[in-house]
């Protein structure tokens, strides 16, 4: 590992039952194992995001890598590239980088959205006890007065959507071991986070048990010595 643990720090949202289950934290955890930079984490609630840096961050994930601390999960991954030339490049070029922006902003526009109508009550009910009024309220103003058991009572019939959306990554992994290619990259972290969220809460599992998809998450569930397993994770598969 390139960086002495402590000396960067990652700041990291968790569940009742310790778990990390952000998205965005996941994409930062595996962009720091493909660096080899260690951090240490920092677990914290969503009601404890304000009281930490003065209520400087409203989110996480929040890297601590000296006197530099930030927020967002692009401007961490960039910086990283940035702060440890000599590691292993998260972009190769402006070219990969800009691809992979486009991949986000797909995946996050057809995919995340409809992962959200369909777990944001399991989110709820795997938060911290003393974190689910603040996510009921803040979540339930998004949905325009409806609650979170009103706006899921339907979910098992989004789920075939849901599992339609993610035909071009079926079609796309057809033909390549990684969203990156040959090998993974920042895109290949971007999805695997959104997976690594729901099986940190799901309740219905995401995937057909004959899905193609699962030779891919296989194979990244093995990275970086088996980051992604573990054993409180749900099934992502019937």
């Amino acid at each position: 590992m390139t960086s002495a643990a402590g000396s960067t720090r990652l700041y990291e949202l968790v569940l009742d039952n310790g778990c990390s289950a952000s998205p965005y934290v996941w994409r930062i955890r595996y962009a720091l194992a493909h660096k080899g930079i260690a951090c240490e984490p920092i677990p914290v609630g969503f009601t404890e995001i304000p009281k930490i840096f003065s209520g400087r961050y409203k989110t996480v994930p929040i890297l601590e890598h000296g006197a530099t601390a930030m927020s967002e999960s692009w401007d961490i991954a960039e910086y990283l590239d940035r702060a440890f030339p000599d590691t292993p490049t998260l972009f190769s070029s402006p070219a990969e980088l800009a691809m992979v922006r486009l991949t986000d902003a797909w995946f996050s526009s057809e995919i995340m959205r409809k992962m959200f109508g369909v777990y944001v009550l399991d989110i709820h009910n795997a938060a911290r006890p003393e974190d689910r009024p603040y996510f009921r309220r803040t979540r339930e103003l998004r949905l325009k007065g409806a609650t979170l058991e009103e706006f899921t009572a339907d979910r098992a019939a989004r789920l075939p959507a849901l599992r339609d959306a993610l035909t071009p990554l079926r079609a796309y992994l057809e033909r390549f071991p990684y969203v990156g290619g040959g090998a993974p990259n920042y895109a290949d972290y971007i999805v695997l986070g959104a997976f690594r969220w729901v099986a940190s809460v799901s309740t219905l599992p995401l995937l057909a048990h004959n899905d193609t998809l699962r030779a891919w998450i296989d194979r990244v569930f093995d990275l970086y010595g088996g980051l992604r397993r573990d054993a409180r994770m749900k099934a992502l598969f019937e």
